[in-house]
């Protein structure tokens, strides 16, 4: 594979996120929940390869843990946003 593959796939499953979070909520904010997903990714890629351990750059496992933080911090978006 390519050397960079793993890295292009977290971009663009958080963009994925993002794009199925902001159909499902019916909002027009695609570039805030872009945000919040790269954010959350971010977030969980660190977690993983540098707080945790549990994973190298190397390694698929960071992927994962990114997607789930993303999903969290879309909740968690969604979840406290204030609408006024």
């Amino acid at each position: 594979m390519a050397p960079y593959a793993d890295i292009a796939v977290a971009v663009l499953g958080a963009l994925a996120l993002a794009w199925i979070a902001d159909l499902l909520t019916g909002r027009r904010g695609l570039g805030g929940t872009i945000l919040v997903a790269a954010v959350g990714a971010g977030c969980g890629a660190f977690l993983a390869i540098r707080v945790f351990a549990v994973a190298t750059l190397s390694d698929w496992t960071w992927v994962v843990w990114s997607m789930i933080a993303a999903v969290v911090c879309l909740v968690a978006f969604f979840l406290f946003r204030s609408k006024r």
